[in-house]
Order: C-alpha cells, then sequence, then structure tokens
C-alpha cells in the first residue's frame, strides 16, 4: 500500500507550503511509504484529486486544496483531519495501516472514522514511544530549534541596530553643538555690532 499526498509544488500560499511540510515530515518521521503527486505541474494528478475527494469533504466552492492524502484509491483526508488524527494519536489508523509493532489496539466507532469502515485499529502506547511520539518530539525539537535561530537573527539585528543608532546619537550630538556654537557666534557678534 502507497499513500498518496497531493501537493501543489508552485502554491503561492505560505499556509499551504506549511501544511504540506508537516505531512511530508510526519511521514517521513514515521517512515511511511509515500508517494507525493504534483497538481501543479501534472492536470492528470489534479484531476484525480478532485474526482476522487468525497463530496462530503469538499470545500463550499467545491475544489480540495492540497495536501489530499489517499491510500492508493481509498480517501484518508486533508490536512485538518490529518492534523487530528495525528493530535489523537491515530495517524496509521487514519492511513489505513496497520500500527507498528509494539503497540496495542482499540476500535474507534464508526463516527471517529474517516472511511466506510465499521471499525479501525488504532495504535496506542503500550511501553516506551510509539513512531507516532517519537515524530511529534522530533517535530517539536525542529520548532524549538527554528525559535532558537529566529532569536539569534533578533539579537544578531539587534546588534547591527545598536552601532547605527549609537552614529545617530552622535550625529545628533555633533549638530547640536554646531548650533549652540552657531548661536554663540550670532551673540558675540550681535553684542560686538552694539
Amino acid at each position: 500500500m502507497v499513500i498518496k499526498v497531493f501537493l501543489a509544488s508552485s502554491s503561492g500560499s505560505t499556509a499551504i507550503k506549511k501544511k504540506q511540510q508537516d505531512v511530508l515530515g510526519f511521514l517521513e518521521a514515521l517512515k511511511v511509504d509515500y508517494a507525493p503527486l504534483d497538481i501543479a505541474c501534472n492536470e492528470d494528478n489534479r484531476m484525480w484529486m478532485r474526482e476522487n475527494v468525497p463530496v462530503e469533504k469538499k470545500p463550499t466552492n467545491g475544489i480540495p486544496l492540497p495536501p489530499q492524502i489517499f491510500n492508493e484509491e481509498s480517501y484518508c483526508g486533508d490536512y485538518e483531519t490529518f492534523f487530528d488524527a495525528k493530535e489523537d494519536n491515530a495517524v496509521y489508523a487514519f492511513l489505513g495501516l496497520p500500527p507498528p509493532p509494539g503497540s496495542k489496539k482499540r476500535e474507534v466507532p464508526m463516527e471517529e472514522c474517516n472511511r466506510d469502515e465499521h471499525t479501525e485499529e488504532v495504535e496506542a502506547e503500550v511501553g516506551g514511544e510509539t513512531g507516532e511520539e517519537a515524530a511529534e518530539e522530533a517535530a517539536e525539537e525542529k520548532v524549538a530549534e527554528e525559535k532558537e535561530a529566529v532569536k539569534d537573527t533578533e539579537e544578531s539585528l539587534e546588534n547591527t541596530k545598536a552601532p547605527v543608532k549609537e552614529e545617530e546619537a552622535q550625529e545628533e550630538a555633533e549638530d547640536e553643538e554646531a548650533k549652540e556654537e552657531e548661536e554663540l557666534r550670532q551673540l558675540e557678534q550681535e553684542e560686538e555690532d552694539e
């Protein structure tokens, strides 16, 4: 079984790009085999995706946005349902894949499933980390690293701005001093003229 992730490689939306990266990064962290299918460069991929997203899952305008996730021909969901499954520690059930070794199973009511199947098995932690928890930790570490990088960049910018501010302050002081000297000269000139 191959998971198909329909993406737009040339999307102008940063939100869509982030969602796509989130899905792909999580699948890679779980070591799930997937095939990224570009809808921006391939009209067949775009048409297939649009035709195979169930009507009840399409947005009001009728055009589903990437990322859209399928297990072979079976629709799994969009980013929001993927995110919910990730939060519920149920990504394998969402993808219609068997849970990895070392996890126990529980039944999920039909209302919670994305498909029309009666029940799905959801992995839950037995002891130690599941693949999803490891992936979540990796994602959290990446976010922490990115925040640190932003902080370092901001500090670097502040350090760059500090000398500029000092130069501006010094120039203002020199200008002020020059004005005072000019005023003194004018006063002396007026006194001499009197």
